[in-house]
């Protein structure tokens, strides 16, 4: 490969990390053509981008970005796969429901994954992977929590308002 070749892929990764919050570094190796379709098939559902890189390619790109990403070095050895997502557990449980199916031999595997500035490194994150809320979810959460009790006040000034009324109105009748 030329070398303005590589610096076009690398400036082009780089793009794409910068695009999305959230990379899974996978291991889809060993899947033939219709699992692999299949998978390409699931990501794009997802709204997970899959693309196949060269280790040495995509290690110059986090370089190139800065920060440290040290904790994947040793994760990007052999044939690698990188899922690209803005939602953090969407490749996670993508890649679970895969290795539900005997017929793919435990593929994708997850080797690590970099989430909402965290590393997860190994595929028994997985799981931890899969718990993962968004932001969003998170958000939508917090504020159901703090809308609670505001409408359990409110709701019991209401009822209460008319239990006053009721009680007021019958003592009224009985003084009569």
């Amino acid at each position: 490969m030329k070398k303005e070749d590589k610096s076009a892929l690398i400036s082009q990764l780089k793009e794409t990390i910068s695009a999305y919050g959230c990379f899974y570094v996978t291991d889809a190796f060993g899947l033939d053509a219709e699992k692999t379709f299949n998978l390409r098939k699931n990501c794009f559902k997802s709204d997970v981008k899959l693309m196949v890189v060269k280790n040495t390619l995509f290690k110059k790109a986090l370089e190139e970005l800065g920060g440290d990403f040290t904790p994947l070095n040793d994760t990007l050895k052999g044939s690698t796969a990188i899922m690209f997502c803005n939602n953090a557990n969407a490749p996670a449980r993508l890649i679970k429901e895969m290795q539900k199916d005997k017929a793919n031999n435990g593929k994708p595997e997850l080797k690590a994954a970099y989430v909402q500035e965290c590393f997860y490194v190994g595929a028994d994150q997985l799981d931890a992977l899969v718990a993962l809320k968004s932001k969003e979810q998170l958000l939508g959460e917090i504020i159901g929590m703090l809308q609670s009790p505001m409408q359990n006040v409110l709701s019991a000034l209401q009822s209460g308002g008319n239990t006053i009324h009721g009680v007021l109105k019958t003592l009224g009748e009985r003084a009569e």
